[in-house]
């Protein structure tokens, strides 16, 4: 399957389930800056959730949010039920970001959402498949992929409070 370059429409028009039923409502972020990240609970890179928790902490008030989309297509890295997924994130790293359903974000079966993302370039070129678990985009206020950052880049790092703030003060 190609994967298509982003056509103009926004990720948030696309409709995805909740991580624990019902719709999780991407609508619901136009005019907020959104941090998508493909999540997996037993990958090596699974402690980035706490950077993405506080993310999610610091920005939340000036219109942010992280967005995390379990994907069990590495190496099974994600293998639970949203209820086991859930209370994961919760005990182990108190998420409270949404979360969507699991999805697939490469191949044949690749979520809607991830077809308006792949599209888009991260600093160093790299735009098609998501490499691995923990792979981000940012959406900024206008619903357009705004940067895109890869599995190992940290949720803290210098890069991407930089992205987020700058769409949050444009």
């Amino acid at each position: 399957m190609t994967t298509t370059q982003n056509n103009g429409s926004s990720p948030l028009d696309v409709e995805i389930g909740a991580l624990q039923g019902g719709s999780a409502g991407l609508g619901q972020y136009a005019g907020k800056v959104v941090l998508v990240v493909n999540v997996a609970s037993k990958c090596g890179l699974t402690p980035q959730y706490a950077g993405l928790e506080r993310l999610h902490e610091r920005f939340a008030g000036q219109g942010f949010t992280v967005l995390g989309v379990p994907c069990n297509q590495f190496l099974g890295q994600e293998p639970g039920d949203a209820e086991e997924i859930a209370e994961f994130c919760s005990a182990t790293y108190g998420v409270t970001f949404p979360m969507t359903e699991k999805v697939e974000v490469n191949g044949a079966g690749r979520h809607a959402l991830y077809e308006r993302l792949v599209g888009f370039a991260d600093a160093e070129g790299h735009s098609g498949d998501v490499r691995w678990n923990f792979e981000k985009f940012l959406i900024g206020r206008d619903g357009k992929v705004v940067a895109r950052f890869a599995p190992k880049t940290e949720p803290e790092s210098a890069e991407v409070v930089a992205a987020i703030e700058a769409q949050l003060a444009g």
